[in-house]
């Protein structure tokens, strides 16, 4: 099934979703690199910064992801995308709620601790990992945006197990 969220017959979602776990990974570095060295840039700048980055990624992620959810069909791989998406969901509000306790604003609630960012960093990194996993399931083992190779036999092109 070839995504309806595609350009030139490439799909969107997985061309923008590499930039936001990248930044969310390297906002994790940044922060273990803080807390080898002790250099405030990491954490006040370079960790913030890439996880506002990889925040504001995953909402542009999100919308060429939402248009693929809504054109799957087949009851199977629609189970998996709920979750792949209850997954997301959860590790953007994890990642904003990350950013928040990192502000002038939300760095109260936590009394300026590193402590609790870092492990909302980590728990981010987890659920995005595992909805990653359900991602790929989607695509290599049930074909979800994915067009038929043209040197396939022609019953193979012709079937879908997404539509």
């Amino acid at each position: 099934m070839a995504s309806p969220a595609s350009l030139g017959r490439h799909p969107i979602h997985p061309m923008i979703i590499p930039f936001p776990i990248a930044l969310w990974v390297f906002s994790l570095v940044a922060d273990l690199i803080y807390l080898w060295r002790g250099n405030l840039v990491w954490r006040d700048w370079i960790a913030f910064y890439t996880l506002l980055g990889g925040i504001l990624g995953a909402a542009a992620a999100a919308v060429p992801g939402i248009v693929d959810w809504l054109s799957i069909k087949d009851r199977e791989v629609k189970r998996i995308a709920d979750w792949h998406a209850r997954l997301n969901v959860i590790a953007l509000v994890v990642f904003l709620a990350d950013f928040y306790l990192r502000t002038g604003g939300g760095a109260h609630w936590v009394g300026g601790s590193t402590t609790i960012p870092l492990l909302l960093s980590v728990l981010g990194i987890v659920l995005i990992t595992i909805s990653g996993w359900l991602g790929g399931e989607m695509v290599y083992v049930h074909g979800v945006a994915v067009e038929p190779q043209r040197d396939a036999p022609v019953e193979e092109r012709g079937k879908s197990r997404v539509s």
